[in-house]
């Protein structure tokens, strides 16, 4: 992931006044994780917490839109009420009318027939297709470690889709909500029609004997149905890969502690995934104490 410093880059026009505290309310209330909403915007977690804390007070309008995006509320929504717009280009003047040309109503009549005709045949439904998937940076062999999807649905534009999840060579599907069906390399859901947002979460072991310091790479896909159209195949975008090595999951910056910033994004994963096999317990010792090591014979110790 590319971390984006709007502090530095002088090239960031235009640019808008952010509300940090406004984004982390709506965030939280949401119950949406700073990991989420960093790899949507294609920033660090680090980044989301700075704005969030007024640190970055202004930033590029664009990533002010992703923004707001993944947190799936208007861009108002997140800058400051005294929040300048960006300058618009000055109107064009209109050319002088041109001398006047004789167009017969032939002519006429078959541009709007043809226009007609391109609109009734290309004509698509406009569905919002946005799958993305969500996956900690870092997680060790053997253990246990969570995935979500959050697809994105409006009441006006409601669609069924099928997702299909293929899974890192050799890992093992712990347990999905919702259910789904799997296989020994892939995962597969199926929504019915449906006008709100869907998050799939799911947890995952790799196996003991996977070589530390590889990556372990997904790969997914979204068929969306809608009535009165063909379905539509799109690849899942977020995270594609977590670094397998031994870190917790929940330690985002593998610095091999769990600190104050990384444990409410750890509470919210845990508590929306309750009963898939997450291991609470030990993550909030970890923080608790001044770290932990682990290693494949006795899985993490706490550091007092």
């Amino acid at each position: 992931m590319v971390d984006t410093n709007d502090k530095n880059d002088k090239s960031a026009q235009p640019s808008v006044a952010i509300d940090g505290a406004r984004i982390r309310s709506i965030r939280e209330t949401k119950r949406l994780t700073q990991l989420y909403v960093a790899s949507v915007v294609g920033v660090t977690t680090d980044t989301i917490s700075r704005w969030e804390n007024n640190r970055y007070p202004s930033i590029k309008r664009d990533n002010a839109q992703k923004l707001a995006d993944a947190l799936e509320v208007p861009l108002e929504e997140v800058l400051r009420p005294d929040s300048p717009e960006p300058e618009q280009a000055p109107p064009q003047l209109e050319p002088p009318p041109a001398k006047a040309t004789t167009v017969t109503i032939s002519v006429l009549l078959a541009a709007l027939l043809l226009g007609l005709l391109l609109f009734f045949v290309l004509r698509q439904p406009a569905l919002p297709l946005s799958a993305t998937r969500w996956t900690p940076r870092f997680a060790a062999p053997g253990e246990v470690f969570p995935v979500q999807i959050k697809v994105a649905r409006q009441s006006g534009s409601p669609f069924g889709f099928i997702l299909r999840e293929k899974l890192p060579a050799g890992a093992r599907l712990v347990s999905s909500l919702p259910p789904a069906s799997s296989s020994d390399s892939d995962v597969k859901w199926l929504v019915p029609d449906g006008g709100t947002p869907v998050t799939l979460s799911f947890t995952l072991q790799v196996p003991a004997s996977f070589n530390s310091g590889r990556d372990a790479a997904f790969k997914g896909e979204i068929v969306i149905h809608s009535a009165g159209s063909t379905n539509r195949t799109e690849a899942v975008g977020g995270s594609g890969a977590i670094h397998i090595g031994s870190y917790h999951w929940a330690d985002s910056n593998g610095d091999g502690r769990i600190d104050d910033d990384e444990i409410m994004p750890a509470y919210y994963i845990c508590e929306e995934m309750k009963g898939l096999g997450l291991d609470w317990k030990t993550i909030e010792a970890i923080w608790s104490g001044k770290g932990y090591r682990w290693d494949a014979k006795h899985g993490y110790t706490v550091l007092k």
